[in-house]
């Protein structure tokens, strides 16, 4: 099969590449390396199945272009800065919306029906059922989960259309090898700087769930080969949560630091739309033979030897 990866020098999506890659399938990746690694991939550099596009998917002509011949879509191209929306609330109408509607109709124009989009848990803003099922009707919090949402509404919308098949995937937060951004990044970036204390934005009471990048990526693949609908939803998440400060422990431990001092910023939300408490409903995914089989605690550990392993994503 021959595949496109948008955003596939990103965290998910190179390990997204890996997979398809390994199963012996023909893999494009596009990749505009606004926040894309080169080196995710650099592996399969010089494979005859493996293709890098550098632009931007803002491009329309370009994307039709690249989306020749091809048999599906896994868009995972994204502006994943939840709090940047706030500084920029074009930032995800543009990078999300607008560049997920440039996807679908370069898909329509290549007659390319199948795509796997990587959505959020973000959605859901603050829930009040726990853990939250996909049926669960939101308000939205954050200009990033209002794009992904509207993002989810324009699938749907091709997939009457145009007969497109859609797999969308809600998810926590991502973690591990390779990780370039988040909680535990910004933590070891803290403590690289000053290993004696750490500021932790809010009051470290809340609770989030969080998901190995490795487990992820089965998700996406169970639910490819096994869910087909014409519209196939899931979240992929944990069976538990934890702490913000908790998961600092886990940081400051596997770095081999004792007696950090905490300093926290107050309130129970580090920024607007920061949901105190994320834990999703995954049973719908494990009816399908899925179950994260990495916990939270060894997320975070191999997700913290990765960054210390390879200090190239700091720079």
């Amino acid at each position: 099969m021959k595949y496109i990866v948008t955003g596939g020098c990103g965290f998910i999506g190179s390990h997204i590449v890996d997979r398809l890659m390994s199963q012996g399938h023909n893999v494009t990746v596009v990749d505009n390396m606004s926040t894309g690694f080169p080196e995710y991939v650099s592996q399969h550099n010089g494979n005859p199945n493996f293709k890098l596009e550098k632009f931007d998917l803002k491009d329309l002509p370009r994307v039709k272009e690249a989306f020749s011949g091809q048999d599906a879509v896994f868009h995972l191209a994204a502006n994943a800065d939840v709090r940047g929306g706030l500084d920029d609330n074009f930032r995800d109408l543009e990078r999300n919306v607008l560049v997920t509607h440039n996807v679908l109709e370069a898909m329509r124009a290549n007659d390319i029906s199948k795509i796997l989009f990587s959505s959020t848990a973000a959605i859901y803003g603050e829930p009040d059922v726990f853990p939250t099922p996909e049926t669960y009707h939101p308000s939205q919090t954050s200009f990033y989960g209002a794009s992904k949402i509207s993002c989810e509404a324009f699938i749907e919308s091709f997939c009457e259309a145009y007969g497109f098949q859609a797999w969308m995937f809600r998810f926590v937060s991502i973690q591990g090898e390779r990780h370039p951004h988040g909680v535990t990044y910004d933590f070891v970036k803290k403590l690289k700087a000053n290993p004696r204390e750490m500021e932790i934005i809010g009051d470290g009471t809340s609770r989030k769930s969080y998901c190995h990048v490795d487990d992820c990526v089965e998700g996406f693949f169970t639910a490819f080969e096994k869910a087909s609908g014409k519209v196939n939803l899931f979240n992929i998440g944990n069976t538990e949560h934890v702490e913000v400060k908790k998961l600092a422990s886990y940081v400051t431990d596997e770095m081999g630091l004792e007696d950090v001092e905490y300093k926290f910023t107050g309130g129970t939300r580090g920024w607007v739309g920061d949901s105190p408490l994320v834990q999703l409903d995954i049973g719908k995914l494990r009816a399908l033979g899925w179950e994260p089989k990495i916990s939270i605690e060894e997320t975070v550990r191999r997700t913290v030897r990765w960054l210390l392993a390879n200090p190239y994503v700091y720079d």
